[in-house]
């Protein structure tokens, strides 16, 4: 791409910020850009979070339901996915899979939780529950 044709869309995913990218000069040499986004990249973004929420959405439908762990509604509503988190907890993905598990997860020591809280920034008791759906419940929305 040209230094000319870089992106200038004013995204709202920015927030008002500007991003680097990088564009071919007239001399032909890559050279930054200020960029205030991409609207092509705005729709992704906005359809990867959306997606990201549906999945929490429903992790904490499954949780409250008891089929499947409060770590999966947390996976989620930190916008992880199961690659990240494993990598990001050094767990395996079988490892994690299991403690999706009601059954396995309500055993887990603290010990083997810690690296999930970690991962996602939250303590062991929230790691542990799930947010109760407000009147007009979440689960709607």
């Amino acid at each position: 791409m040209k230094k000319d044709e870089v992106p200038q869309d004013n995204s709202r995913t920015y927030g008002g910020e500007r991003k680097l990218m990088y564009a071919v000069d007239n001399d032909g040499k890559y050279t930054g850009v200020e960029s205030t986004g991409w609207e092509v990249e705005t729709y992704a973004t906005v359809a990867a979070v959306e997606a990201l929420e549906a999945q929490r959405d429903a992790a904490l439908a499954r949780g409250l339901a008891g089929e499947t762990s409060p770590l999966e509604y947390h996976m989620f509503d930190k916008r992880m996915d199961m690659a990240t988190l494993t990598s990001s907890t050094g767990y395996g993905a079988w490892r994690v899979k299991r403690h999706l598990k009601p059954a396995i997860f309500n055993k887990l020591p603290d010990a083997k939780l810690e690296p999930y809280c970690e991962a996602m920034g939250i303590d062991i008791v929230t790691l542990k529950s799930l947010p109760k759906p407000s009147l007009k419940t979440d689960l709607e929305s």
